[in-house]
């Protein structure tokens, strides 16, 4: 019974990793793309555009950070090392 739950667990920490990889690296090209967008093309697009871009790179950042936690996290309970 003991062992099933911690199989159980294990498998659950597993897709839990490669979720966040995946968030991680969605999140590093959204960053990116958005700080190009926010920044360097500002002045080819319509304000509204250029908040957008503002807001975004807000919400992406925030998943990165979310999504490198919860990596961590996930490392951590599956006994590997944690960078």
């Amino acid at each position: 019974m003991i062992g099933a739950h911690m199989s159980e667990n294990l498998r659950f920490m597993e897709a839990l990793l490669r979720f966040a990889n995946s968030a991680l690296a969605v999140s590093v090209v959204a960053v990116v793309a958005t700080v190009i967008l926010a920044y360097p093309l500002a002045d080819s697009l319509p304000m509204a555009a250029q908040i957008g871009a503002h807001i975004a790179t807000l919400i992406f950042a925030t998943t990165l950070k979310l999504s490198y936690v919860t990596r961590l996290v996930s490392l951590h309970r599956l006994g590997r090392p944690v960078h």
